[in-house]
Order: C-alpha cells, then sequence, then structure tokens
C-alpha cells in the first residue's frame, strides 16, 4: 500500500513531461540583459567542447540567470529540472542534484575546482556569489568524468568574466545593478567593468548584500526567522592578454561572508560517548564547552582569498587544435562563533593544477588529454572548544588537526561521428592520499607536578609523554591512500527533424571525504555525535575492511530524449544507479537528555539504488509566448539494510508561462513538491507544498551598447509554510515566505 503514491507520482511525471521545456541559446554578450523569453538552455556545455552529450546539461544564463539569482548557489538554481535545494538559512544553500549533494556534485570555477568547505557540513557557504556569474552549467555524463568522482551526479561549472577571455567592443563593457527584496530587506549592489588597451584587458567586480532575518508565513508561529540573516561583500580584479588565437590572465578573488544558523543549539556540546554509548550528561573530564544559554546567535564570518591563472590557446602545436591552463591558489578560512565565543575555526589552503590539450581528429576521433595535481591543508573537524583555554598542570595535543591531501588525476576524453550517431567516451584515473600529521603538544606543568612526572617517568618525562600522546593521536587517525578510477561511454542517435535520443553507460568510483573518514565527535550544525571510517570505527569494522578499502563504485545507465527547432522543444532524461560501498551515516542512537535530540551517527557503506526521470518541454504558442512543463522524480532504496537513505527529495511538478510584449515580458511559473514518506530511522516525514513565483521585466534599449532593465521577482507568491526533505535543519529553518525583489540594472 504504501508504495501507491510515488508510483502515482511518477506515473504523473512520466505522463506530464511528454508534453513540455524552455530551452534557447545563451546570449552571445553574457554582460547583455535581454527582455526577451530565450534565456535556460539544455543543450552541450562550453566544458564538453561543444559536442552533442548524451545526458542532460543546462546552462542557466543571461536575463533568467539574473532574475533568479540570490545569495547563494543553491537557491538560485533550485527549480531546474532534477535540482532541489539543501538550505541553512539565508547564508548557506547547497545544491541538490538526482538526490544527492555534496560532496556527490562537484562545483567548478571556469572549469577548475572551487576549494572551500560546503562539502563537509551543510552550514558552509559554497564560495561563490551569483550576482557576479554570467552563467552557470550543469554538466553530466561522459563531460562530467574528467572531473573526478565527486562529479558522479554532475558537476557545476561557474562561468564568470574576472579573467578577461576578449577584447570589449569599443574598448570598454560593464554592467551596474542595485536591487531590494521585500522579504529579508535586502539591499544589493553590483557593478563590473572590463577595459582595455590594445591586446590587454582589465577588469573589476564587486558585489555588497546585505539581508536581514527573512520573513517566514504566520504559520510558522514567527514573523522572521531567527538568525537567518546573511550579509556579502565580493570583489575581483583580473587582466588579461589576448590574442586571435587565446589568451592568458591572472585574477585575484576576495569573498568576506557573515551569516547567522538558524535552529543552533549548543546544548549538545557535552555529548560524548563511552564505547559505542552516547552520553549527554556532564561528569568527570567531559563538561558542557560553553556553559551559557542559547539566546544569542550563533554565527560564521567568513573569507576566502583566490588566485587564478587561466590560459587558452588555439593551435599550439601541430596535431594539436587547444590548449588550456588552470592554476589556482586558494586561501579559505572561517569562523564559528557561538554568542561571543569562538569554538571552531575552519581552513582550507589548497594549491591546484590543471592542463589539458585537445588533439585533432585522429582516425576520426577527437578528444582531451589532461592531467590535474592537488595539494591541500583543511583543518576544523573535531574541534568546538577552541575559546576554552588550556588548563593548568595539564597536557596533551592541541588544535588545529590538519589533513593534507595530495591528489593526481589523469583523464582522457574522445568522440566519434559515425553518421547520425555521435559515441563519445572519458576515463579517468586518480592518485589520492590523506595523511594526518601530529598536532601541537602543550605541558602546562607547575613545578611541584613537574617533580611529580619527574618521579614516575624520570628526566626525559616531558617527551615520553609527548611520544605516547602523539603516538596514540596517529593510531585513531590513520592516513589513506585511494586510488579511483572512473569511464563513461555514451552516444547520440540523431534521428531527423530534431528529434535525438541519447544512451550512456558510466562506471565511477568516489574516495571518502574528510568527514567520512576523520569525523570524531559532534557536529552541533547538525545536532549529531559522527564517528568517521578511519577512526576506530567498530561499525564499520564489522566487516573487517580497512578504511582505505572503501571506494563508493557507481554503476549507471542515462537515456534522454531531445526534440529541438520548431515550436516544440523538449528534453527528458531517465537514470538509474547501481551504488555498491555507498557511504553514508547510520543512526545508532538518539539521545535526548538536554532536551535537544542528538544523534549518534556511524559512517559505514552499504548497497543502494537511485532511479529517477527529470526534464522539461515546452511549445511555443506564438512568436512571443510560451509554455513549458517541467518535472523530475527520484527513488532510493537501500539493498543491504532496513533502513531509508535520508535527505531524499520525492519529487516535483511545474509549469511555466512566459509572455513578451516587445520591451516589456513577463512569466508565470507554478510548481507542486510532493511530500516525502520514505524516511530514514532519525527523519520525520515532510509535507509537499506549492510555490508560485513570477517576474515582470521592462527593458529599454538605449543604444550605443547601452540598456536600461527595471525588473520585480516575486517568489512564494502565496505565502506558503514550505520545508525542504533536503535540508538538515528543515524543522529549525522552513523556506522563504512571500518576498519581492525590485532590480534596476544598466548594462554599457
Amino acid at each position: 500500500m504504501k508504495k501507491r503514491p510515488a508510483l502515482r507520482e511518477a506515473a504523473s511525471v512520466l505522463a506530464m513531461l511528454p508534453t513540455v521545456l524552455w530551452a534557447q541559446a545563451m546570449e552571445s554578450d553574457p554582460q547583455a540583459v535581454s527582455g526577451g523569453i530565450d534565456t535556460v538552455t539544455i543543450s552541450a556545455s562550453r566544458a564538453a567542447d561543444a559536442w552533442p552529450v548524451t545526458t542532460p546539461s543546462q546552462t542557466l544564463s543571461g536575463a533568467e540567470l539574473v532574475h533568479r539569482r540570490q545569495g547563494g548557489l543553491g537557491e538560485t538554481i533550485a527549480g531546474l529540472p532534477g535540482v532541489h535545494l539543501d538550505s541553512f538559512g539565508g547564508g548557506a544553500s547547497r545544491p541538490v542534484i538526482r538526490g544527492q549533494t555534496l560532496p556527490r556534485v562537484e562545483i567548478l570555477s571556469d572549469g577548475a575546482a572551487l576549494f572551500d568547505v560546503s562539502s563537509v557540513s551543510p552550514d558552509h557557504a559554497v564560495t561563490t556569489d551569483p550576482l557576479l556569474l554570467d552563467a552557470i552549467e550543469i554538466i553530466r555524463g561522459p563531460a562530467a568524468v574528467r572531473y573526478g568522482g565527486n562529479a558522479v551526479n554532475g558537476a557545476i561549472n561557474l562561468i564568470d568574466s574576472k579573467v578577461p577571455t576578449r577584447l570589449p567592443a569599443g574598448g570598454l563593457a560593464g554592467a551596474t545593478e542595485v536591487r531590494y527584496g521585500t522579504g529579508d530587506n535586502e539591499k544589493t549592489a553590483v557593478g563590473r567593468v572590463t577595459a582595455s588597451m590594445g591586446r590587454f584587458a582589465v577588469h573589476a567586480e564587486g558585489v555588497r548584500r546585505h539581508a536581514d532575518d527573512y520573513e517566514v508565513p504566520d504559520a510558522y508561529g514567527a514573523d522572521a526567522l531567527r538568525d537567518s540573516f546573511a550579509e556579502n561583500t565580493s570583489y575581483a580584479f583580473g587582466a588579461s592578454w589576448i590574442t586571435s588565437k587565446g589568451y592568458i590572465g591572472a585574477a585575484f578573488t576576495r569573498m568576506k561572508s557573515h551569516y547567522g544558523l538558524p535552529g543552533h543549539s549548543h546544548l549538545n556540546g557535552v555529548c560524548h560517548t563511552h564505547d559505542m554509548d552516547l552520553h549527554c550528561t556532564a561528569h568527570g573530564g567531559f563538561d558542557d564547552p560553553f556553559g551559557s544559554p542559547d539566546s544569542h546567535a550563533a554565527v560564521i564570518r567568513l573569507r576566502s582569498d583566490r588566485v587564478d591563472i587561466r590560459a587558452d590557446h588555439d593551435d599550439p602545436l601541430p596535431g594539436i587544435s587547444h590548449a588550456r591552463l588552470r592554476l589556482s591558489h586558494t586561501d579559505y578560512a572561517h569562523d564559528e562563533i557561538d554568542g561571543d565565543k569562538l569554538f571552531t575555526r575552519y581552513t582550507n589552503k589548497v594549491k591546484d593544477g590543471r592542463f589539458e590539450l585537445t588533439h585533432r581528429p585522429l582516425l576520426g576521433f577527437t578528444g582531451t588529454l589532461g592531467a590535474q595535481y592537488t595539494d591541500g591543508t583543511f583543518s576544523g573537524i573535531n574541534v568546538e572548544d577552541l575559546h576554552v583555554p588550556f588548563p593548568e598542570n595539564a597536557y596533551g595535543l592541541v588544535p588545529p588537526y590538519h589533513h593534507v591531501t595530495k591528489n593526481i588525476g589523469l583523464f582522457l576524453s574522445e568522440r566519434r561521428s559515425f553518421g547520425a550517431v555521435d559515441l563519445e567516451l572519458a576515463v579517468r584515473k586518480d592518485w589520492r592520499e590523506i595523511r594526518v600529521p601530529a598536532p601541537t603538544f602543550l605541558a602546562t606543568m607547575t613545578p611541584e607536578y613537574e617533580a611529580m612526572f619527574t618521579e614516575w617517568y624520570g628526566s626525559d618525562w616531558r617527551r615520553i609523554i609527548e611520544t605516547e600522546a602523539v603516538d596514540s593521536f596517529l593510531a585513531r587517525n590513520p592516513g589513506t591512500k585511494h586510488n579511483p578510477f572512473s569511464a563513461s561511454l555514451g552516444g547520440t542517435w540523431t534521428m531527423g527533424q530534431g528529434y535525438s535520443v541519447g544512451l550512456s553507460f558510466g562506471h565511477t568510483e568516489r574516495a571518502p571525504n574528510v568527514r567520512e573518514l576523520y569525523a570524531r565527535g559532534n557536529n552541533l550544525s547538525t545536532n549529531s555525535y559522527e564517528l568517521g571510517l578511519a577512526v576506530d570505527n567498530p561499525i564499520f569494522k564489522e566487516g573487517k575492511r580497512p578504511a582505505g578499502d572503501v571506494l563508493e563504485s557507481t554503476n549507471s545507465i542515462d537515456l534522454t530524449l531531445r526534440k529541438t527547432g520548431g515550436p516544440l522543444d523538449a528534453e527528458i532524461g531517465v537514470f538509474y544507479q547501481d551504488v555498491g560501498d555507498y557511504i553514508f551515516a547510520r543512526l545508532i542512537e538518539t539521545e535526548k537528555a538536554t532536551g535537544v535530540a542528538h544523534n549518534f551517527l556511524a559512517y559505514t557503506a552499504a548497497d543502494v539504488r537511485f532511479a529517477g526521470i527529470d526534464g522539461q518541454v515546452s511549445y511555443r504558442v506564438t512568436p512571443a509566448s510560451r509554455v513549458t512543463v517541467s518535472g523530475d522524480y527520484v527513488h532510493a532504496r537501500m539493498k543491504s539494510m532496513e533502513d531509508h537513505l535520508p535527505r531524499i527529495p520525492r519529487g516535483r511538478l511545474g509549469v511555466r508561462y512566459e509572455r513578451n510584449w516587445g520591451p516589456l515580458s513577463a512569466d508565470l511559473d507554478v510548481s507542486r513538491t510532493f511530500g516525502q514518506s520514505r524516511i530514514a530511522a532519525y527523519e520525520t516525514g515532510t509535507a509537499g507544498y506549492n510555490m508560485v513565483n513570477a517576474t515582470l521585466v521592462y527593458r529599454w534599449d538605449m543604444g550605443s551598447r547601452q540598456s536600461l532593465e527595471f525588473y520585480a521577482r516575486g517568489t512564494n507568491l502565496t505565502d506558503e509554510l514550505a520545508f525542504a526533505h533536503t535540508s538538515f535543519v528543515k524543522n529549525q529553518s522552513p523556506l522563504r515566505g512571500r518576498s519581492v525583489a525590485f532590480g534596476v540594472r544598466h548594462a554599457f
């Protein structure tokens, strides 16, 4: 009986999708603002070198991106087919693609990995500001294999202009924008400019955004969601030398953010374990590191500095049609502050290099060979008491605890056309090593205690106890090595009259990330005590396997149907994934001694299956109007355990109508997100909800490559109380209530 609602929803999606899509070409000038209705492309990605792709690949750009942009990446692209939202108030939001979010989705900056700590915890923001992006690409299938196992569910490529790639027409181009949002008192100002002199181009851009706690529907019992405020400042400076064959340039980017953590409670900071028993009462050496009420705000103060060097060059060598270089250095840090107490600090310093060569046709094949090297040092997990001074007459290892990662990756993608059939294949091999060096040893002994330790251990007592502490730490935090391999083979059959069908087979291996391996302590943002795979985890050790043997292995099949040209456009994807050693946090017990439920979660591996459908179909009713039906559905099943996977979205259906009256355009978007009752042991069910959004735009062409646009975009216009099942804090952080953003944008 319980399966019938799921089957009905899947049938609804299947029935509606063959009758729906809005599809259009990406604007030739990414800084231009269009008042038309052609704004979302579902086609080949730039990263796929404009070759037909076998799985759905979306590009959000132009006016649609301008109007949809919010402070976080997840909020900006949520609602695209197959894309949901993992929200954490107004400051952090991560995209969920086909039921999975980070670390199974890779975030890129113009083809290079974006190194922050958003994959480690859901309260950590993705370090990009959508207000400064030209386009957002969602890449799947063989085109995503080149980015490694973390792109198993797709790669999101953030396209910007901070390193100029072409000379601006007339020697100067740019845009300014101001906007105000009613639902959170948002005040935003954006500016960007590119200027050139000869072959040399310089670029500057910046954004300043401030938003108060956002309003929620009255049914939640409050006017606004406490601690959902967010403010952000980002700026970048870049320069390039540009020729007819390519460019080489560099840019510096700084992002600073300050946002609240709704639903925060530090009462469970006292929780600890005795073997496999979670205990949330202070005693002995286990104490509450905060000792204060939850009446004040918990916030994150973030700073990210990044230097990028980018180069693209055509015909660099005989037989080579294109060369691409991406180098970056990221220096990331954020402080997590509880009232006036700094309880933890996350850092991530990463050097990354990526080089690609695309060869000319060889035996009918064209393709790209590349290599990537990454060297990073991360710290922050398992620490929540930085504000507590080291006690007198004590000894031990003090944070930060660094995790040093080195990774070498080699990849190859090839493609060839056999008449109406285009084939593409891709492979990637990685060699990754993580080591955890011993942190600093500290002993604060008074002369009396020094005499006592000398009597016990001898005159070399300090070295002896330090060696014991270091050996114990290294035993509990062993180094790990993983060598994942991924491959994909796909084909697209063009049947004529705009119809095509794509089929791809993939095998993707993903190595566990730092939290999945080394977590050992409280994560207050998710109200959980977590135990990683590598830290003497009894649950995982039942299988008598070392953590270095665990590779999440996904075998997938994707079928994509397309129709382009004429009044009807469509793209529908059906997928199946069989995952071995799927890494997830398994519930051991829930402790409620503090009055706030705290889950004891141990990472383990199980066999699971995902299946689903997503896509959209659109019909151009007149040259100036279009109707689109879109939807997605995903079903997840654990094959080896009697439980369900947590935070899996159920399904969604939406209808969109767009109309253009010359300089005036408008759209209306109505969607239904279905409730979720297939829940993990520590979850609660989530009710479905409706969402109504609308946009009204007036664009004035001022001549001389200048335009002025006025827009208003309303979201959740019916003010419906909605909870995202994909969120770790869904009950403490409902989605935004009714809000209207008013904006003015000038492009020149």
